[in-house]
């Protein structure tokens, strides 16, 4: 059974739905003060953050959403493109009440977060780039079957594979459970982070009707991502961005492709494998503190 996810206080968070662009969000809410947004990967959902939650709940309010096509958010037949996904979240904190947020993206949320900064760049006051590859920018290069590649931890084999339509969805559903623990766990340079029951609950929501299927279109708009991400970045992000990456995954990379789209990009390297929020809550939660609180320079 999933455990309960609370706040610092040990509360239970609030749990909500909110039908925005086309598609009915889930998502969850803790603590008060200025909004924070985390934005979950692939193939995850809200439940990764967990454990880092209740480390900021208690200096501000934070936004928890299920992405589209995840958790327990809506299966739409198609708005999976990363542009898209991004006004479901702008869009979600506007229902909210909320004009200007901090937002903290990973994985294919990192990706979202992007798209969403890149669009409404007056309505993120500082970005969290962690542990992705933007499609245009370096995710199609590390999917090639090479000998270079195939030597290392972090060779991303299954972008090719989830962009063939049907097989799959074939060959996984009714196997999710063995191949998301291996796939979860393989990521990690500590697999025995991710607990049975928090594998429980990513199989739970891959395993319901459509699950499997608004995953794997999340990958099948590779092609239309790089060409929204290549234009977007001809306009560099001027708010403060932060690379967070992981030595035993994306590492340095992260980094580099942040220099590439945005002019104010501090980097931090974590000694950890993929699953940051799994393996190293409470030191992710600290990194994440000390950026959001940093007071900037003023311009003149």
């Amino acid at each position: 059974m999933a455990q309960i996810i609370k706040d610092h206080n040990g509360n239970r968070v609030t749990h909500g739905r909110e039908t925005v662009n086309g598609v009915r969000l889930h998502y969850y809410t803790a603590g008060s003060g200025e909004p924070i947004v985390l934005l979950h990967g692939v193939p995850k959902t809200s439940y990764y953050w967990r454990n880092v939650v209740p480390n900021l709940s208690s200096e501000y309010t934070v936004i928890v959403p299920d992405l589209r096509g995840f958790g327990d958010s809506g299966r739409t037949l198609a708005g999976y493109d990363m542009p898209n996904m991004a006004e479901d979240i702008a869009q979600l904190m506007t229902a909210l009440g909320y004009d200007t947020f901090h937002l903290v993206g990973e994985d294919w949320g990192a990706a979202v977060a992007y798209a969403l900064a890149a669009q409404y760049p007056n309505r993120v006051k500082k970005l969290v780039y962690q542990e992705m590859l933007l499609p245009g920018f370096g995710l199609e290069e590390w999917s090639h079957l090479t000998p270079e590649n195939v030597k290392t931890n972090a060779w991303i084999w299954h972008i090719n594979f989830y962009n063939v339509r049907d097989f799959p969805e074939l060959l996984i559903s009714g196997r999710e459970k063995a191949y998301y623990s291996h796939f979860i766990k393989h990521e990690c340079y500590d697999p025995t982070a991710v607990s049975d029951e928090a594998i429980d609950e990513y199989v739970r929501c891959y395993s319901a009707p459509g699950g499997l299927r608004s995953m794997f279109e999340v990958y099948r708009a590779t092609f239309q991502d790089a060409e929204f991400f290549l234009e977007a970045a001809k306009t560099k992000l001027k708010m403060p961005v932060l690379a967070l990456g992981s030595k035993y995954f994306i590492a340095e990379e992260n980094t580099r492709e942040m220099n590439l789209v945005a002019e104010n990009v501090e980097e931090v390297i974590l000694p950890w494998g993929h699953q940051l929020a799994e393996e190293c809550p409470e030191e992710l939660s600290q990194v994440l503190l000390e950026f959001i609180k940093k007071e900037e320079p003023v311009l003149r």
